[in-house]
């Protein structure tokens, strides 16, 4: 397991929800907090997933928003108890509903949303799912509108200059999602991985096992110290923060094909392809079983 930064590193599990999120300056001028390694529930609120700020010379940039309105608001709260720099950019990693379900807090700032150039459609085809499983999880009502989709997409590269800050975001292929976006704050030498990257947490295939292997190995190359992941304590050196994660995918992955190239159902394969390099994870349980499935469907037609 790769080394995690330096410094306390609190994981929330029932957050008093008139306060401001609680934040860590990981490196200077950037700000993370981290989210329980939990399922959304009435107590957390869908506080479980890493989110954070940047802070320039002349605005903020916000990296994803937490999984409710609530969470939004908290962290909103938490910018501006450190700095009175006009909040200009709301980034989204990806769509799911815990690193995107705060962004309705940030309205009133008038940001520009930045995400992936499939982010909208993503967005879009999860709505109602997304509610209904909001709604189920913590008894409360969902907010009955879209989500805020982006207004700024990325179909490759785009920079965002935060004022002797320069944050490079980068859409990948289809890896943990088809919508997967990194943002690399080369001034820090800091990675936001989003969900391409898991600490603690078990991960969850919901693209193509294959296609994030490869995008792993493209990050590889990216000059960062400090990858901030979508789950669990950012983690140093990059790229050894992700090595855990690619030993579990490779298992996978091999484990799946050997199933299939015995004449295995998926219902063999989910009973029988351990996780590899992952057992100590977190809810390991909850999503190995479900990313078995989706990686024989992924592989059943090579």
């Amino acid at each position: 397991m790769a080394a995690t930064a330096a410094g306390a590193w609190l994981v929330p599990l029932a957050p008093a929800w008139s306060e401001p999120l609680p934040v860590t300056e990981v490196a200077p001028g950037v700000f993370v907090h981290a989210g329980a390694h939990a399922e959304t529930d009435a107590a957390n609120d869908g506080d479980i997933a890493n989110c954070g700020f940047v802070v320039g010379t002349d605005a903020v940039a916000v990296i994803d928003t937490g999984g409710s309105p609530s969470v939004g608001r908290r962290l909103r709260e938490a910018i501006l108890a450190r700095t009175g720099r006009p909040i200009l950019y709301v980034v989204n990693t990806h769509a799911h509903p815990d690193h995107v379900g705060g962004n309705e807090a940030f309205l009133p700032d008038g940001p520009a949303f930045v995400g992936h150039a499939n982010l909208p459609a993503a967005l879009a085809a999860r709505r109602d799912h997304d509610r209904r499983a909001y709604e189920e999880a913590t008894g409360r009502p969902a907010a009955d509108r879209s989500p805020v989709a982006p207004t700024v997409t990325v179909s490759d590269r785009m920079d965002i200059d935060l004022g002797g800050r320069v944050l490079e975001l980068v859409a990948h292929p289809v890896a943990h999602t088809d919508h997967d976006l990194t943002v690399l704050d080369h001034g820090a030498a800091t990675l936001w991985t989003g969900d391409l990257v898991f600490q603690e947490r078990a991960p969850a295939v919901d693209g193509s096992a294959l296609g994030w292997i490869a995008v792993l190995d493209t990050l590889a190359r990216v000059p960062a110290q400090l990858a901030i992941p979508g789950h669990g304590p950012p983690a140093s050196p990059w790229p050894d923060a992700a090595a855990d994660l690619r030993r579990y995918l490779k298992g996978l992955v091999a484990d799946v094909r050997a199933v299939q190239k015995a004449g295995g159902t998926i219902q063999q394969a989910v009973a029988t392809v351990p996780p590899t390099g992952g057992t100590a994870w977190r809810l390991i349980e909850n999503y190995h079983p479900r990313n078995v499935t989706a990686v024989f469907a992924e592989l059943e037609w090579e």
